[in-house]
């Protein structure tokens, strides 16, 4: 007896518009994420050591951060995105397998380079501490990824949870949330990892609700409600809670939101989204966006992996290799230098783009033989591996292959590699 495969990325469904108002919120907030990793950085180096602080730390310009925050933005729309997409699918073994290589391939060609660059800058003499910082750096970005891949993987069952039990799913997860951070600020802190988990699959899950249409209808006085409810209990939990005022970490701070999240963010995720509808139509409506998101659609995984790697050529050159410092954030010379230091990181990305975008925008021409528990089983190694090198770094490797990032690595391609041996799709791929 002889089945077919499922294809990857193909639907039996017919096909919809996309959804120009996710496009974006996707491309809005990565070029929010860009900009803030751009110019929050305050460097200078000398003796060996590169001092590193954020220009967000300044008083008052934590408000920024309510806005430049933009992490709960991106999962709501990945929630609304992969709602739709699933529906779509041939079979949720098809959308899993679609789904994790889609993450992965990206990935790829940033730990090869990763592997490399650490040990290279050292052997060109460069002092061990700037090549650990810029090895940090280049990795601290993959928790996303790694998350992420988790909130696929428990799509389908959040899925399922939402036909049943609608908006009581998210307010559920809200209060496992809260009860995690109160033991979290009651001496209980490794318990705070757990909202990792709870609070971004919370907002994914609110972007189901959008994508049923709960959110999207209502109307721009409901919108502006749900903004100002979202954003006033932020507030007042800043104002009368444990919780520091600065939606990201900052340098020195004994408590963050994002490390590990907080509940908080879920509440200003609400501000966000809020806010966002009640503008919707105008938006979409914005001229020549429709190319811009075209283009950056099809380059978001790259976009977001190699900003980073721009950055830090751009440091690399002008902080280690010129003496150049960072100016005092909010004076003359810092806002004057603002929009040359991102014209260069932007010059510098462009040129990564160029060589590595391929690994994103190629189409996809594979099936795949892994069964469904393959498929989640190989999510959950790639995603242990990227939160491993998040959390330590691309390192050179002094000691030999079992230390540094090599570990981490091996974990994410094996997963990639247990998602399915990848077949070209001819006019008939048979199995038994």
């Amino acid at each position: 007896m002889t089945t077919s495969l499922p294809r990857i990325g193909t639907s039996t469904a017919v096909p919809t518009r996309r959804d120009a108002f996710l496009d974006v919120v996707r491309a809005g907030a990565i070029l929010a994420v860009v900009a803030q990793h751009w110019i929050m950085p305050v460097l200078s180096y000398s003796d060996g050591t590169l001092a590193t602080g954020n220009a967000l730390a300044t008083p008052g310009w934590w408000v920024i951060t309510w806005l430049s925050q933009v992490m709960p933005l991106v999962f709501f729309a990945g929630g609304a995105a992969n709602l739709i997409s699933l529906r779509r699918a041939e079979s949720t073994r098809a959308w899993f397998a679609g789904r994790v290589r889609r993450l992965l391939v990206p990935v790829l060609p940033l730990l090869a380079v990763w592997l490399v660059v650490p040990d290279l800058l050292a052997g060109l003499g460069i002092p061990p501490q700037p090549v650990e910082v810029a090895g940090s750096i280049a990795a601290q970005l993959l928790w996303f990824l790694s998350v992420y891949l988790l909130t696929v993987l428990v799509t389908p069952l959040m899925v399922a949870a939402h036909r049943r039990w609608g908006l009581a799913v998210p307010a559920v997860l809200a209060g496992a949330g809260v009860l995690v951070d109160v033991a979290r600020f009651s001496d209980v802190g490794l318990i705070g990892y757990a909202n990792a988990v709870i609070v971004w699959v919370a907002v994914h899950q609110l972007g189901f609700h959008y994508a049923d249409g709960r959110l999207g209808n209502l109307g721009r006085r409901g919108a502006l409600g749900l903004s100002a409810a979202g954003f006033g209990i932020t507030a007042l939990l800043v104002a009368f809670g444990p919780y520091p005022a600065s939606m990201i970490g900052m340098p020195g701070a004994p408590v963050s939101n994002m490390s590990p999240p907080t509940v908080l963010l879920l509440f200003l995720a609400l501000g966000q989204i809020g806010l966002l509808l009640a503008f919707r139509q105008r938006l979409v409506r914005l001229p020549r966006i429709g190319t811009a998101l075209g283009w950056l659609g099809s380059r978001f995984m790259s976009v977001y992996l190699w900003h980073m790697p721009a950055l830090i050529v751009v440091s690399g050159i002008t902080v280690y290799g010129l003496g150049y410092a960072t100016p005092r954030p909010g004076s003359t010379m810092w806002w004057f230098m603002v929009p040359a230091w991102a014209a260069v990181c932007g010059a510098v990305l462009f040129g990564l783009l160029r060589l590595f975008e391929r690994f994103e925008t190629q189409p996809d021409t594979m099936v795949v033989t892994a069964r469904t528990p393959q498929l989640v089983f190989a999510g959950l190694l790639a995603s242990g591996g990227l939160l491993g090198l998040a959390a330590n770094g691309f390192h050179p490797m002094r000691e030999g292959l079992l230390h540094g990032p090599v570990p981490w690595v091996a974990l994410t391609v094996a997963g990639f590699v247990l998602a399915g041996r990848q077949l070209r799709r001819g006019p008939a791929v048979l199995t038994r």
